[in-house]
């Protein structure tokens, strides 16, 4: 048995019908943009984690002066 009662011969069927269907090349630019959007996905979270919100400096207690 393999992944979830799918044989190793099914996946190799399923896998032949996609490459005759969409060809190598096409297969090959999918995957390659699919790992840049992914790339870019996790330097944006990267970068968003690394910058400080707008207004946190604000949103710390200063002390009054209240001296009249």
């Amino acid at each position: 048995m393999g992944i979830g009662g799918i044989s190793i011969w099914q996946l190799l069927i399923i896998l032949a019908i996609v490459i005759m269907l969409f060809g190598t090349k096409r297969l090959r630019n999918m995957g390659g943009d699919l790992g840049a959007a992914i790339k870019g996905f996790k330097n944006s979270i990267k970068t968003d984690d690394d910058k400080p919100e707008e207004g946190d400096e604000d949103t710390a207690e200063k002390p009054e002066n209240n001296s009249k």
